[in-house]
């Protein structure tokens, strides 16, 4: 699959999708406490994607059993929502959610303390939250992909963490995952050049400890292997003439 450029009319799609996105990641935001379980999170996530007449386009995806992945602690991505996984006191929380508008994917990702967090853990989400936004600094046409790889590695590592190297960002449009992959880290080539349309999942990884992580036997949950905290941050954005625009996040 080559990496498609979108039209205009594409393009409104998919910001009419993020925008929703970002809506169903705001009221997710509000209902992370202790006491509630996995399970809920994601039935509150899926009922809250199909309320907007939307599908969540994670659900079944390549055998996924859940809308919305929900990754506690040690938990890299891919966390499957269970009924007796309860988020206590002093947990994060990365919710990573997706769906589909019109034939126009969006994804998203937000990672969330749990009631009171030590202030190592809050710097990790802060700093993984960041980290994004450094690489797309270099989100603009003439630039290339990996120029936005390695400004979030570089504010990753000056801040003592590291990044995932088995995991990387994506193009969207009306698949979920397209070319190109966006890896998070620094690429011997510098990648494609940047041009107006491409529509693209950018999204760090970060791990307190080392950047290893192992599969667990459900074949979908990913952890740190040192057993270390792991946040994650994902906006899906698109290239424009002068610049980018985010489209899973409100002004």
């Amino acid at each position: 699959m080559a990496v498609t450029i979108k039209s205009k009319k594409e393009i409104s799609l998919m910001r009419e999708a993020g925008k929703i996105l970002c809506d169903v990641h705001n009221q997710l935001a509000e209902i992370i406490r202790p006491g509630i379980s996995t399970l809920e999170i994601d039935q509150f996530g899926e009922k809250a994607i199909r309320a907007y007449g939307c599908i969540p386009n994670f659900l079944n995806y390549n055998g996924y059993p859940a809308s919305i992945c929900v990754s506690v602690n040690d938990e890299v991505v891919h966390g499957i929502p269970k009924r007796n996984r309860i988020l206590q006191e002093g947990d994060i929380v990365s919710l990573d959610a997706g769906l589909i508008y019109e034939g126009y994917h969006s994804d998203a990702a937000r990672t969330y303390g749990v009631g009171n967090i030590s202030k190592e853990a809050a710097h990790l989400i802060k700093v993984t939250k960041e980290s994004f936004f450094e690489g797309i600094k270099f989100a603009k046409p003439g630039n290339h992909l990996f120029d936005i790889s390695e400004a979030i590695q570089k504010h990753v590592e000056s801040n003592g963490y590291s990044i995932v190297r088995d995991l990387v960002g994506h193009g969207i449009g009306t698949h979920l995952h397209e070319d190109p992959q966006i890896p998070n880290f620094k690429e011997r080539r510098r990648g494609i050049k940047l041009r107006p349309g491409m529509t693209l999942a950018i999204e760090p990884m970060v791990n307190a400890g080392m950047f290893d992580v192992a599969w667990l036997d459900d074949d979908w949950t990913v952890v740190t292997e040192d057993g270390s905290l792991s946040a994650h941050y994902e906006n899906t954005i698109a290239i424009t003439e002068d610049g980018y625009e985010i489209l899973t996040l409100s002004e």
